[in-house]
């Protein structure tokens, strides 16, 4: 009987890809055709297979098949943003990178918790947990949309490396706020940036390590065994990184992307593939990228709860507008314009300010939220939906549109 269910259950989970697979394929193909990122038809397309639509997919977001993809794919994701990281552009904007990755990530969930204390009438403490939540930005989103849009370097690779650093500090404010808000413990700010510290140091080594090794093993002129096996390499090693991180402590995510910058500037650290193995491994790269790309942002779509948005609808779009206009912009400029090192203009700086989809890590967070029973976990978990919507839907379609104004396209940009 056990063998029944198991092998159903299988069948399943098979049948559940091959529609994820499907739907995505023609979902970017219509992405193209239309010429906006393709996470946008992918969510799009979600909410219409999911429950509250068709009903042709029903994964739960508490599932061991929705969390597997969930983590690995926005892991692969960073990964990939990180390998297309150039280190002689983060040392020209890591004063910025530095101060919006951690204090940027207060002041928005401090302008954010305002508004919803006032628009949704949450205590300050359950106020400040939402604006937590909605922190961090979302590497999953910004990573493909950069990959399809090519905005100047600095800007894109500040935008990019922001959006692997932040999460960990996302992480680390939402929790210590949620200890406060369930009668825990009380908020410590100089132990809330000691484990920060704890959490990126342990990141960028264990990303460091297992990048450098990478690359020793794969492009070393003598050492280079795994030459042919570059593709698979990268895989376990992402696994390795993150899975090794999160077990001591640390980011994940920023263990991933660090070991994507490791691995993308091999020619830095004094390595060097052949033409072929790098194309063989850029086209894998590419390729499982995208199809991680289809399955969580397909996935994200399938689990929005229409009925829950429509609770604290108005007020809940009310937080997010004042999130997206006011937020966002006080953190990028109070961040970003004292860095007389990078020396940012007032162009690049509005390009920011409205570049910060939210996704899959607040999603997640917000999941967990709701898991755990947690103080107004379900006013939380409505605008976070809220908020995947609308700066997935009207931040990622008019990124290029924006850039173009602000003459921020790459010379390349097809």
């Amino acid at each position: 009987m056990a063998a029944n269910l198991s092998l159903e259950l299988a069948k399943h989970a098979l049948l559940m890809f091959g529609i994820l697979l499907a739907v995505g394929t023609f979902s970017g193909v219509l992405a193209r055709w239309v010429k906006v990122p393709d996470v946008v038809i992918f969510l799009l397309v979600g909410m219409l297979i999911g429950s509250s639509g068709l009903g042709w997919v029903n994964i739960q977001a508490d599932s061991t098949i929705n969390q597997f993809i969930m983590i690995f794919g926005s892991s692969y994701i960073l990964f990939d943003g990180g390998a297309s990281i150039k280190l002689k552009v983060l040392k020209e904007v890591w004063i910025t990178l530095l101060s919006i990755a951690t204090l940027g990530v207060l002041i928005t969930a401090v302008i954010t918790g305002i508004a919803a204390h006032y628009l949704l009438g949450l205590t300050p403490i359950v106020a400040l947990l939402l604006g937590a939540v909605l922190a961090s930005t979302d590497p999953a989103t910004l990573v493909p949309i950069f990959k399809q849009i090519r905005i100047k370097e600095r800007v894109a690779q500040t935008v990019m490396s922001e959006s692997a650093f932040n999460d960990a500090m996302g992480a680390i404010l939402t929790f210590t706020v949620l200890g406060v808000a369930m009668g825990a413990g009380d908020f410590s700010l100089s132990a809330a940036m000691a484990d920060l510290l704890k959490q990126a140091l342990l990141g960028v080594v264990i990303g460091g390590v297992l990048g450098y090794l990478a690359a020793l093993f794969i492009s070393h002129e003598k050492l280079g065994f795994l030459a042919e096996f570059a593709p698979v390499v990268s895989l376990m090693a992402v696994i390795a990184a993150y899975m090794g991180a999160d077990g001591m402590g640390s980011s994940g995510f920023m263990a991933v992307f660090v070991f994507g910058i490791m691995l993308g500037n091999q020619a830095s650290l004094g390595f060097k593939q052949t033409a072929q193995e790098s194309h063989q491994l850029e086209d894998y790269v590419m390729t499982t990228a995208l199809i991680m790309r289809m399955f969580i942002f397909i996935l994200l779509g399938t689990q929005v709860d229409f009925a829950l948005m429509n609770q604290y609808l108005f007020a809940g779009v009310g937080v997010v507008v004042i999130f997206m206009l006011v937020a966002r912009p006080a953190t990028v400029f109070l961040c970003a314009l004292p860095d007389r090192r990078a020396n940012w203009s007032v162009k690049e700086l509005l390009f920011m300010c409205w570049t910060r989809e939210t996704g899959v890590i607040p999603g997640a967070l917000a999941g967990l939220l709701l898991g755990m029973k947690a103080p107004g976990a379900e006013i939380i978990a409505s605008v976070t939906f809220i908020a995947i919507l609308m700066t997935i839907l009207i931040q990622a379609t008019t990124t290029k549109w924006l850039a173009k104004k602000l003459n921020l396209l790459a010379d390349d940009q097809p």
